[in-house]
């Protein structure tokens, strides 16, 4: 058998143990799966397990790209225009401290526009686990939610400009990718109203293209078909994909609410397959003899404190609306955007903007973010309740 069938049967192996065993592994340790994953990606890789291939690297990309799309189906677009004013000022401004901070920062820190990116950064992916434990009742849960799902349209935003201004720096190249941003944004916009107003005329259309009673599986057909034909559209534009798959999964929340099945067959599809290939491949890219090395550890740690820390202070504005304890739990909950640290590490990092340790750092810092954030917020809830 050749030396690169034998790399790829392992690799097989290997992701077959990981994807079946995590669970119960998270429900030991109490971890989610996401920094699960990635750390078995870690170990499995520094002992040669999951070898360098190609292949998987493109099935990861698919994962994260996928995973993307599955973050959008948390945002019904129509919903944020019934969420009470006052509510909404609160989010931005939350968000708009987090984004002075960042500001201030990049000043002293280089390369600022990474600072400008990461230190914002909001992700609903790790965030919407929480609904399974404490339930959809919690004021402060549902207001992390409408903050991370309006910050998550900015980093992506940002995330795609940042992608932009690494490869092409201040050329011709970068204006001409605003341009089409632009477009490509003002056109979702135009498209999310033509819509709305088709279906409002036609209401049918929707249970046609969507029916209930579905042997067929339309519903994941049409799903699939948006997410690969908007992916097609960003590369066409030589824009980042993540930013059309996640308008993509909005669209399906948007328009296609009466089928409340839906976000969670394409979660089991994603989360059962394609979402931990990508967490894993991102654990085999860390190398773990340079955790020792100078830099990368306490560089990971100072990113942690400091991304909790200025959130937990910026969630200090709901203390006359939510009390001090659920400002707290506010704050922690969005303090976990462990999917697009990383995005925005393997983006800088492949350009050649941050060097091995730093990505590496950042990689660090993701998943002990994730950990500490849980170990808080539940301490946290406990003392709210403890001390009542």
């Amino acid at each position: 058998m050749q030396h690169s069938a034998i790399n790829e049967l392992s690799i097989l192996l290997v992701l077959a143990f990981i994807i079946f065993i995590s669970p119960y592994f998270s429900k030991i340790s109490k971890i989610p799966i996401a920094p699960i994953e990635i750390m078995m990606g870690i170990v499995f890789g520094f002992f040669g397990f999951i070898p360098h291939s190609e292949p998987f690297k493109i099935v990861a990309e698919v994962g994260f790209f996928y995973l993307m799309f599955l973050a959008g189906t948390e945002i019904d677009l129509k919903s944020f225009f019934k969420i009470e004013k006052s509510i909404i000022k609160l989010v931005l401004s939350y968000l708009t401290i987090l984004y002075i901070v960042a500001g201030i920062f990049s000043v002293f820190i280089s390369p600022a526009f990474l600072v400008i990116v990461v230190v914002p950064l909001m992700s609903v992916g790790i965030l919407s686990t929480l609904f399974k434990e404490y339930g959809k009742n919690e004021p402060w849960l549902n207001t992390a939610m409408i903050a991370g799902g309006i910050g998550e349209v900015l980093s992506i935003a940002l995330l795609t400009l940042m992608s932009a201004y690494i490869e092409f720096g201040n050329s011709i190249e970068l204006f001409s990718s605003i341009y089409y941003l632009i477009l490509f944004i003002v056109l979702c916009v135009l498209g999310f109203k033509g819509l709305e107003v088709l279906f409002w005329w036609y209401p049918n259309l929707k249970i046609l293209l969507m029916p209930h009673d579905d042997k067929s599986e339309k519903d994941i057909r049409l799903s699939m078909a948006l997410f690969f034909s908007t992916v097609a559209v960003m590369i066409y534009l030589n824009l980042e994909i993540v930013l059309g798959a996640f308008i993509a999964g909005s669209f399906i929340a948007t328009f296609f609410n009466h089928k409340k099945d839906l976000p969670h067959k394409l979660g089991s599809f994603g989360f059962g397959f394609l979402v931990p290939i990508f967490f894993v491949y991102i654990g085999t890219t860390v190398e773990l003899e340079y955790l020792l090395v100078p830099g990368v550890l306490d560089n990971a740690m100072k990113l942690m404190i400091f991304m909790i820390i200025v959130r937990v202070i910026s969630s200090m504005i709901f203390v006359k609306r939510f009390g001090l304890y659920d400002s707290i739990l506010f704050g922690l909950s969005l303090s976990m955007p462990l999917t697009l640290l990383v995005a925005v590490a393997t983006v800088a990092y492949n350009a050649g903007n941050i060097a091995k340790e730093l990505y590496f750092a950042f990689i660090i810092a993701s998943i002990f973010e994730v950990i500490l954030s849980m170990i808080l917020i539940k301490f946290t809830n406990y003392l709210k309740f403890r001390l009542k």
